[in-house]
């Protein structure tokens, strides 16, 4: 029996995620992601290392763009074929793909005009990745499946998805990969939740699995417990609001801004917070908010309480959902303090961009960074310290109060980790550490092969494994 694996991205890096399935004489993507480190980009526009017509089916862990970003792409290059995903999964990616092809298309138009100012070029091309057109014929693609279905993919090849825990819809993906007698099973973990959070549910407990590949995002460090989250939000918006500032929240669309406002909307009801203005300045978080309220049978038990006594998590006195662009740019308008949360996540594109312009020079404002920022991305070089800072071309001083709160991530740390590893029971024959910045992933791995002494290994990129 012969399965070949291979690693074409989130391989000793966290973006870009896409693995390579080769089996019974079909091809099995499991995500298909969009590298944002900044010195990684390039891969984005590289041919896809096989051909993509060649490829039988997509596996979506889940619909976050570091996972789901590049499918555009491939369908761009000839894939056809159906891409498996949980309802929820489906409905976010449909949203994510199309948006990142529209901030493309833009992205284009402006860059030209500002890099013909300038008198320099990118060394990327003048032309979107991929296009709305794209994007849209990849939707298409997309099928919806329930968590624990087996759904047959192939010959002989079949797998089921379970919760995962990170953010909505999210999955692990178990693969069984049959040859006459003997069959294989194969376990991608996706990005791995924490226990406990508010609004979905905890991850699930899968069992026994040949080969495992597990993500290391946090894979060397501990974070804070979920339950300090509501403090030290109360904090940072009460020390702002003190000095006369904004709080501008970069923060992903998908589970971190309906978090935030499950919060916001707890210390706005127990008084721990003053009455001020609150924007949701992201289009796609407003419609991913919307698909939340699609599938309440994804929510937790305090959330559906939540919801039977009349307050909904993703709503509050105050709140505003900014749509347009004209609602973007009144929000500069606004006197007094207002927090202000956009996206993209890592400050990498996106409204946030231009909240940042207007208020990362004074130093009343808070920057609040409430998820994980890659290395080389923007929101990273300003947690860094970086005094100064590009922004569409132009130089900014960074005067605002930089915070973070790291309670809020939705990856598991190290020791949560291996919670979800112990789920398996019997050792695998081998277990990936992917999805992890170098240190990271190597300071993981040694931590199971220290307490499990499974046999542990962490691939480069595009390495070929044969799993027998």
């Amino acid at each position: 029996m012969e399965i070949k694996l291979r690693f074409f991205g989130a391989a000793q890096n966290v973006t870009g995620s896409c693995y390579l399935i080769e089996a019974n004489g079909s091809r099995i993507l499991v995500d298909c992601g969009l590298y944002q480190e900044r010195d990684l980009k390039e891969r984005n526009w590289d041919d896809f290392p096989i051909p993509a017509n060649t490829i039988d089916a997509v596996l979506l862990t889940h619909a976050h763009l570091d996972h789901s970003g590049r499918i555009p792409k491939l369908v761009k290059e000839g894939f056809k074929g159906p891409i498996y995903a949980t309802a929820a999964t489906a409905d976010i990616a449909k949203i994510i793909m199309l948006d990142s092809a529209h901030i493309q298309e833009e992205d284009v138009k402006h860059k030209l005009k500002r890099h013909e100012k300038e008198g320099r070029t990118s060394p990327f091309p003048y032309e979107p990745l991929y296009t709305s057109e794209d994007a849209q014929d990849a939707c298409e693609l997309l099928q919806g499946v329930r968590y624990k279905q087996d759904i047959s993919i192939a010959d002989g090849i079949s797998a089921a998805f379970f919760e995962a825990g990170h953010i909505f819809g999210s999955s692990s993906i178990k693969l069984k990969i049959t040859q006459g007698d003997e069959s294989r099973t194969i376990l991608f973990s996706g990005d791995v939740g924490r226990w406990d959070v508010p609004i979905i549910r905890d991850p699930a407990v899968i069992g026994a699995a040949d080969y495992v590949l597990v993500e290391s995002t946090y894979g060397n460090r501990d974070h804070k417990p979920v339950d300090s989250i509501p403090d030290a939000l109360a904090d940072v918006v009460n020390q702002t609001v003190e000095r006369g500032g904004n709080i501008i929240i970069p923060s992903f669309a998908v589970e971190r801004t309906q978090e935030l406002l499950f919060h916001l909307s707890n210390l706005l009801r127990d008084k721990r917070i003053p009455l001020i203005p609150a924007y949701v300045d992201s289009p796609m978080a407003v419609r991913v908010t919307e698909v939340f309220k699609r599938h309440p049978e994804l929510f937790d038990d305090e959330t559906n309480e939540m919801i039977r006594n009349g307050q909904h998590p993703c709503d509050f006195v105050g709140l505003a959902m900014s749509r347009t662009t004209d609602q973007s740019k009144a929000i500069k308008e606004v006197a007094g303090s207002a927090i202000i949360i956009a996206g993209s996540g890592m400050c990498t594109g996106g409204r946030i961009k231009h909240h940042l312009k207007n208020n990362i020079t004074d130093a009343k404002n808070t920057i609040l960074f409430v998820g994980y920022q890659a290395v080389g991305t923007l929101g990273r070089i300003i947690l860094e310290g970086k005094e100064e800072i590009r922004i569409h071309g132009q130089l900014w001083q960074v005067n605002a109060h930089i915070e973070r709160i790291e309670g809020f991530s939705a990856h598991a740390d190290r020791n949560e980790l291996m919670r979800w590893l112990s789920g398996i029971g019997v050792a695998p024959k081998k277990v990936f550490v992917v999805h992890g910045e170098p240190d990271a992933a190597t300071a993981f791995a040694e931590k199971i092969t220290e307490e499990k002494g499974w046999p542990v290994h962490v691939p480069a990129y595009d390495e070929e494994a044969t799993l027998d």
